[in-house]
Parts: structure tokens; C-alpha cells; sequence
């Protein structure tokens, strides 16, 4: 079983039943999450660096993401 693309049951049946606005909307909500989360690691990484520094870097890094 690949774990990367195999969900538990239970996740399968909720992601099932949603409809596609809320599941639009979790994506959005995850997306958020990273973003907010990667800011907190370049700023953890690069005290120095002003917020508009972080934010440009949050830009490059998500526009050049690969899965």
C-alpha cells in the first residue's frame, strides 16, 4: 500500500460526502496553513530579515513549488 496515495476509510467516506465548496474551502484553509507556517520557518531562519523580505521569499518559494 502506497501511503501517499492511499487514505484510511473513514477519511474517504468524509472527503465522499463533502460538497465541492467545502472542499474548496479546506484546500484553501491548508493552503493557508503552509503559507503561515513557512513564513514562521524563514523568519525562525532569518531574524534580520524585514516582514516584506519574508513575504517576497513566501512568494518566490510557493510560485517554484513542485510536488
Amino acid at each position: 500500500m502506497d501511503r501517499r496515495t492511499s487514505m484510511h476509510p473513514e477519511q474517504k467516506r468524509i472527503l465522499q460526502a463533502m460538497t465541492p465548496e467545502q472542499k474548496l474551502r479546506v484546500a484553501l484553509r491548508l493552503y493557508h496553513s503552509v503559507r503561515q507556517l513557512k513564513a514562521a520557518g524563514l523568519r525562525a531562519q532569518h531574524p534580520e530579515w524585514a516582514e516584506a523580505e519574508i513575504w517576497k521569499k513566501l512568494r518566490d518559494i510557493m510560485l517554484h513549488a513542485r510536488t
